[in-house]
């Protein structure tokens, strides 16, 4: 039990002092793995250094920058964990005080064993006595809830505080990085009276959620981002940079996390047992103990897609292989491997709470976080021909994977008799979250006249666009599809943009059959696609050689896609 004396002598600012101090140390980790990843390693690619000179630089840099990454994460647990004890703390104090005012002020002996005494009068008769042994005892027991809630916050926090001592070495492992996951949800358990989960914002608008964030200090925001990082990363409206700055983290603690649980993942056992076809029994057995290949296989796709993304972040500073413009850095959005089916990604090229021209880029048919790389260089081939477009303007391209996309196209060859891709059911579902995106995006950006802003959709992903476009606000002021089966409309003018902004392309039936075998399933109103005449939007004129070259680079299908983004739309070629 935490004595009287130590917690009336207690100075719970000495510990927001040292929660101020981490802070600061955690702010000067984050500033400084910025300048490296941003600035000199961008300025390293970007330079004519090559070989294994650069790559042993890049790598050795990158070492670097993971513990600062490490540093600034810790210091923000290490921060809550003693801001969270000097709250509980004060409140005791505060309660020991009350306490013994108010005995003093009743003419009460408070000693420093915590016991209440007092002078017995002359002629004092029973009664009265009776009376002040249980106002004392009352005085007594009010010290002893204060001095138990001490006891309770030292027993709390201090396992908290130890478990954060790091290890004493320079390499920041997996299981550094499991580590930290581990100990956010163990001061999850402990911080919900501090910083509770609840007060997040769930189910708000992005308008709603920026109001919220605005409205913490910079300590709470602190804590929130420390404590629940997933969560504060999701919420569309926040700025771009924040988004990111915790999506990293995010995806540093997933991806230790995965890689740690395939590492240990036991080795299968021989599957069948001759002469019969059934499994064996050991087989069964792990199978039901680890999740079996399923498991094996989503570990698997899992950190190539993370590593696929990581591969982007170096790319920051790069020139693409045909030449032109150098990458700009990269923000992380949104991040999940166990979202939306087969994985949640949205990155940005650029930052689009500033950009001039915003493209948001929505994959169809088998897109998921295990074959991301595709996706997120459709997202740079965009933004290399929009700023070639537009040079000296600042332009963002966002790569969006956010809905569970259907996984079979071609009956029986994609293993589905009647290909998933026939059902709008998954575009019907999409739609909600690509509303609340683009309104997030909108909203960072300071409105709808903070930047002109195409959304592009590529197959499937095209159905998504036109269900979302069909039922509430699309923050957009151009549509963009290319190989397109259907948009759930009939009619151009159904879409949520001004007449005249709805753009389409698709290849000749030789090329690629989507558009076809969207007519005959009926994605569109009326077996309508929107390179049909009769739907009305700008068909424009495309070189794609399948089903995917839309964004092949310095193609006319490109060029189309980039005029459009940048607001030139006299430079499109028309059919």
């Amino acid at each position: 039990m935490t004595s009287l004396t130590t917690l009336r002598d207690v100075k719970p600012a000495e510990f927001e002092q040292a929660a101020d101090g981490y802070q600061a140390v955690g702010k000067a980790a984050h500033a400084a793995k910025d300048r490296i990843t941003d600035q000199a390693m961008v300025q390293m690619r970007g330079g004519e250094l090559r070989g294994e000179a650069l790559t042993a630089a890049l790598k050795r840099l990158g070492r670097l920058s993971d513990n600062f990454h490490y540093t600034q994460v810790e210091c923000g647990l290490i921060s809550l964990a003693l801001n969270g004890f000097a709250a509980e703390l004060r409140s005791a104090q505060k309660k020991l005080n009350d306490a013994t005012g108010d005995a003093v002020s009743a003419g009460f002996t408070v000693r420093d064993d915590g016991s209440v005494h007092w002078e017995a009068t002359f002629g004092e008769v029973k009664e009265d006595a009776d009376v002040k042994r249980a106002k004392a005892q009352g005085f007594a027991d009010r010290i002893g809830d204060a001095l138990g809630d001490a006891t309770k916050a030292d027993q709390k926090w201090a396992p908290q505080l130890e478990r954060l001592k790091a290890h004493n070495d320079l390499t920041v492992s997996d299981k550094d990085w499991g580590d930290v996951h581990n100990d956010t949800l163990a001061l999850r358990k402990v911080s919900g009276g501090y910083l509770s989960e609840d007060d997040l914002p769930d189910g708000k608008s992005p308008a709603e959620n920026a109001k919220w964030w605005r409205g913490l200090t910079a300590d709470e925001r602190a804590g929130y981002t420390a404590l629940y990082p997933a969560s504060v990363g999701a919420l569309d409206g926040l700025p771009s940079d924040v988004r990111d700055d915790v999506n990293r983290t995010v995806l540093e603690e997933k991806r230790a996390k995965l890689q740690l649980e395939l590492d240990s993942f036991p080795k299968m056992p021989r599957k069948y047992q001759a002469p019969t076809s059934s499994t064996t029994d050991e087989y069964d057995e792990w199978e039901e103990k680890t999740g079996g290949e399923e498991r094996m296989k989503f570990l698997e796709g899992s950190l190539n897609g993370m590593g696929q993304i990581q591969e982007r972040f170096d790319r920051t500073g790069t020139p693409p292989e045909l030449g032109g413009p150098l990458l700009p850095q990269a923000y992380l959005l949104g991040f999940d491997p166990e979202g939306a089916g087969d994985g949640r990604v949205i990155i940005a090229n650029g930052n689009p709470d500033t950009a001039d021209h915003t493209a948001v880029y929505v994959p169809g048919t088998g897109a998921g976080l295990p074959k991301i790389g595709g996706d997120l260089t459709r997202g740079e081939t965009l933004w290399s021909a929009s700023q070639s477009f537009a040079p000296g303007k600042e332009i963002s391209t966002i790569t969006w994977l956010d809905y569970e996309t259907p996984r079979s196209a071609i009956p029986i060859k994609d293993g589905d008799f009647i290909p998933e891709a026939t059902d709008p059911e998954y575009a019907q579902k999409a739609a909600p979250a690509l509303n609340q995106f683009m309104s997030g995006v909108q909203e960072a950006q300071g409105g709808p006249d903070g930047s002109h802003t195409t959304i592009v959709g590529h197959s499937y992903g095209s159905t998504a666009i036109g269900e979302a476009s069909k039922h509430g606000y699309l923050a957009a002021d151009d549509i963009v599809v290319a190989g397109s089966p259907g948009m759930q409309t009939s009619r151009a003018d159904n879409l949520d943009v001004d007449r005249g902004h709805v753009w389409a392309m698709a290849g000749s039936l030789s090329v690629d059959q989507v558009p076809t075998g969207g007519r005959l399933v009926g994605l569109g109103d009326d077996s309508t696609v929107p390179t049909d005449r009769r739907f009305g939007a700008n068909i424009m004129r495309t070189d794609t050689e399948d089903h995917s070259g839309y964004w092949r680079e310095n193609s006319i299908s490109l060029t189309n896609q980039a005029a459009v983004i940048t607001g030139k739309y006299d430079e499109v070629e028309l059919e």
